[in-house]
């Protein structure tokens, strides 16, 4: 049973004097002064009374006051032969029938007028529709089919989940097809992806292809203060839809709304009860009627079992991040609208660019729109798109940073020595640029490897390979300058973190064995930027010395090798510096030229396997 928002009396009595205070001040502020029947008689002796109005038993006036100015006063009538002594004296006088009609009007009608629209002008101010009567109103986004242009053509990198999308356009243009050999249509679709991919884009387009109306909302829009307040407007969601079918329900971020039940500590009383309404409305309607659930979210872990069960959200489409061709698509479909130099590789920047979403390859466009635009060029160049890629990835440039030549010293030496490493690793990604320009909060140069294809697993020798290039910056220094420094220290923490993943989670090691310890709570979708957390400690104490004693002496082994190589190679290892030193920036051909390198084809370099 719904469970409707308690009536509390303390609001009545909180109005209720707010009016009386309201109404006192009012009064005392146009109200006549009250004075004493003996002052009045005092005054009427010393003839300063000018006009009275005479009731049963109110007197009121006008008359002088202490500086002769006129003001109006009211007294109780005490004497009956009142008329007698104003004989003697110069006054206007007459009879008056009393009345309060206009007193009460003023003292009490206007204050509630103004009391109730104070109060309707607060509830418009919750938001759209959220007027006094308002609560139970949804506030979904109604798009006619005329109004969404979107296609899926312009959708791009995303080609399984155009697939999967496609037989729901289908059923909505040609339900005969599927009910004829009795088949019907899927209630909910959800898609689930990391943030940027192009959900909402593909629901979009779905509407837009199919040509029916599309009803728009989040899932927060639903939750409001007052209990009951988001099942009303579920109800009303779908009785609207109901109306425009076949049409598509579109809700976004639904994790806001279907949050498993009782994981929260304390509950949520509203939230829940307009989930429960919201599967309701999903087992109560006909699928025959054309009304099509789609929703996003990026967190299907915490999604209640209740919503993913079949016959409510019967279909769960994955939108990933795209691979190298869906990322040369998504670069192909923005770059339509921005007039690009002939130089322009797109290939190349979608090599630049893996793990990115398609929000992040349009924005990337954009960026580098804007800073052809603030060099007042007539195209964006490539030269725009690697500075734009540097931007996103690696933060702004601080050129006004200073650094004393001893630090940019170190610090052209630490980058080298991440470059050489990883041309004279076998199994690494190329590197594709060298900088000792400072970017973003603290770094003070960085080295980019550009993979020349998309990886989904990795083997030992390909993991040990990415140590020892996190390894190369602190060694180097070392080799150079006969100690390290503080600069070293995130390569160390993601050189432990990937060492300890290796033991722990990837069976790569020996003190664990062929036994992995996988993360608690580690959610589906993981952030661009997060790196390999430590596992929970699930083993005893013995094995975690083992497993330090490992992880230890695994490191230890990568930094001699990689001291190893850096140390054969010095001479290069200083030139390139001495070169970075005065350039700042070395590119891809320039660097692998020092190191009479062909860049196409890298180093056999050492056998790496430990």
């Amino acid at each position: 049973m719904e469970k409707h928002h308690k009536f509390s009396i303390w609001y009545v009595l909180l109005g209720i004097w707010a009016v009386l205070i309201l109404n006192n001040l009012i009064y005392q502020s146009i109200g006549p002064e009250i004075i004493p029947y003996s002052e009045f008689l005092v005054r009427l002796h010393q003839d300063k009374i000018r006009e009275i109005a005479i009731g049963d038993k109110v007197i009121s006036g006008t008359m002088l006051n202490k500086d002769n100015a006129e003001v109006k006063f009211k007294t109780v009538r005490v004497s009956p032969d009142l008329a007698k002594e104003l004989v003697g004296h110069d006054i206007k006088f007459r009879g008056e029938v009393e009345s309060t009609f206009l007193r009460n009007l003023v003292s009490w009608v206007v204050p509630i007028f103004l009391f109730l629209g104070i109060w309707y002008f607060m509830m418009k101010r919750m938001g759209p529709g959220a007027g006094v009567m308002q609560f139970g109103q949804n506030r979904a986004k109604l798009h006619a089919e005329q109004d969404i242009p979107t296609r899926f053509d312009d959708v791009a990198g995303v080609d399984e989940a155009k697939g999967e999308l496609q037989e729901i356009v289908s059923f909505l243009k040609e339900p005969e097809r599927y009910t004829k050999v009795g088949g019907r249509m899927p209630k909910g679709v959800l898609l689930v992806g990391p943030p940027g991919t192009g959900k909402t884009l593909l629901s979009r387009a779905v509407a837009g292809e199919a040509g029916v109306p599309f009803f728009s909302i989040s899932g927060s829009e639903f939750v409001e203060l007052f209990v009951g307040v988001g099942a009303a407007r579920v109800r009303e969601l779908f009785s609207q839809a109901k109306l425009k079918a076949p049409c598509i329900i579109f809700i976004d971020e639904l994790d806001a709304l279907g949050k498993a039940r009782g994981i929260s500590v304390g509950g949520h009383d509203e939230r829940e009860q307009t989930l429960q309404q919201l599967l309701v409305e999903m087992d109560g309607f006909d699928p025959r009627v054309g009304v099509i659930i789609m929703a996003a979210t990026n967190r299907p872990e915490i999604l209640d079992p209740a919503l993913l069960r079949a016959g409510r959200f019967d279909r769960q489409v994955l939108v990933d991040k795209p691979d190298l061709n869906g990322r040369v698509a998504i670069l192909e479909v923005h770059a339509k609208r921005i007039a690009l130099a002939d130089d322009v590789n797109l290939k190349v920047l979608a090599q630049r660019t893996p793990g990115l979403s398609g929000a992040d390859l349009e924005n990337i466009l954009n960026e580098g729109a804007l800073l052809a635009g603030r060099a007042e060029r007539d195209e964006v160049t490539m030269a725009d798109l690697e500075e734009a890629v540097d931007r996103i990835v690696g933060g702004l440039e601080k050129k006004n940073r200073v650094i004393n030549e001893r630090e940019k010293n170190r610090v052209a030496f630490h980058e080298t020595g991440h470059a050489m490493v990883a041309a004279y690793t076998p199994l690494t990604d190329k590197v594709h640029k060298i900088s000792i320009i400072p970017r973003g909060i603290a770094a003070l140069g960085y080295t980019e490897q550009r993979p020349t294809e998309d990886r989904y697993l990795m083997s030992r020798s390909e993991l040990v390979g990415k140590l020892d290039v996190l390894l190369g910056g602190r060694v180097a220094e070392k080799i150079i300058f006969g100690e390290g420094s503080t600069g070293a220290a995130n390569d160390l923490q993601r050189a432990t973190d990937l060492a300890r993943a290796m033991l722990t989670q990837y069976g790569m090691g020996t003190t664990l064995g062929p036994v992995t310890y996988s993360r608690r709570n580690q959610p589906v979708f993981l952030p661009q930027d997060s790196s390999y957390l430590p596992p929970s400690q699930d083993y005893s104490e013995a094995t975690a010395a083992g497993l330090d004693d490992e992880l230890r002496r695994l490191l230890e082994e990568r930094e001699e090798r990689v001291s190893q190589v850096l140390s054969e190679h010095r001479d290069q290892l200083e030139a390139v510096a001495q070169k970075l030193l005065v350039k700042e920036v070395l590119g891809s051909d320039e660097f692998y030229a020092l190191l009479g390198m062909d860049p196409g084809k890298k180093s056999d370099g050492d056998d790496i396997t430990a």
